[in-house]
């Protein structure tokens, strides 16, 4: 175990969420690579957003976040991403996700070229493939890491922005995949593979796509993490949530943050736990911690 800061990206969409109490910078990157920073590596977002004044707005707030903007294209055509978010009663969030817009045009460029090399690790989904263009980036982004890079598929179903070509490609690509138990069974039937239970389709997937490690994520009810040699399972922690909006993201950045460092998976899964529970008890995907530090915060979930 080595406490060597890691660079680790969060590749995709980049976008403005449009809530009910008001707008918030989301978008699985910034959200990933803000929570990956709190946990002492160096996140970095990988994304493109419009030459306007969200976009302007967007840099601005990456950099308040503590996040480096170096790598986020901007767009002369197309507009900065947003989304239109409903919570339920429940405290989940409804999306209506606008194209085309600046993240559908990634590009792929040295210097992304050059981050790609340097990544130790890198975390992108489905939804930022929903464009020929910004598909064949990210493809061409995961070919150029490191054989040694941990690569981090998050599945992200969202309306119709996706195909079973673009969920079995990923999977081709990463050595670690995450999805949630709603997403699992249809996922299952999209790639012909049979369905037989949470267990079961994760050592399928794993045997398939020669995985690493496959995670289902079971809202507040914890989590499944899967490896070709062991399991664990998580109950999850009971918070009062404010919106789960970006809770998965950071249950992902956790996760990788110890993936890294060889984290046994018990303690993984239960620490990946308490990072998404807090999120979900916070306003928005970037919450900040007390005054206490991190730790302090975290400690504070039980």
């Amino acid at each position: 175990m080595t406490d060597k800061k890691r660079t680790v990206v969060g590749l995709g969409e980049v976008l403005w969420d449009l809530l009910p109490s008001g707008k918030q910078l989301g978008g699985a990157p910034a959200n990933f690579a803000y929570i990956t920073n709190l946990l002492g590596d160096a996140g970095i977002p990988a994304s493109r957003v419009g030459i306007d004044p969200l976009g302007e707005e967007a840099i601005q707030k990456l950099e308040q976040l503590d996040l480096s903007a170096t790598w986020v294209q901007r767009d002369a055509t197309y507009p900065t991403g947003t989304v239109k978010v409903e919570i339920s009663a429940g405290g989940q969030p409804g999306f209506d996700i606008l194209e085309p817009v600046a993240w559908d045009f990634l590009e792929w460029t040295p210097a992304w070229q050059q981050l790609a090399q340097e990544a130790d690790a890198v975390c992108f989904g489905s939804l930022a493939q929903r464009s020929s263009q910004s598909r064949s980036t990210i493809r061409s982004f995961l070919q150029a890491t490191r054989p040694e890079a941990v690569r981090i598929f998050d599945v992200n179903l969202r309306q119709n922005f996706f195909t079973a070509q673009i969920l079995s490609d990923s999977m081709k690509l990463a050595s670690i995949v995450k999805l949630n138990h709603e997403e699992l069974p249809r996922i299952m039937s999209l790639l012909a593979l049979n369905h037989a239970g949470e267990k079961a389709s994760a050592y399928s997937l794993l045997s398939t796509y020669d995985l690493k490690l496959v995670c289902i994520t079971r809202g507040n009810s914890g989590s499944l993490l899967t490896s070709p040699d062991e399991f664990s399972e998580h109950p999850g922690f009971q918070v009062k949530i404010a919106d789960t909006v970006g809770a998965g993201d950071a249950f992902t950045a956790t996760l990788v943050h110890g993936y890294l460092r060889r984290i046994p998976l018990p303690q993984l899964n239960e620490t990946a736990n308490r990072v998404g529970a807090w999120v979900a008890s916070q306003t928005g995907a970037t919450p900040t911690p007390s005054a206490e530090g991190l730790e302090r915060t975290l400690g504070e979930i039980a």
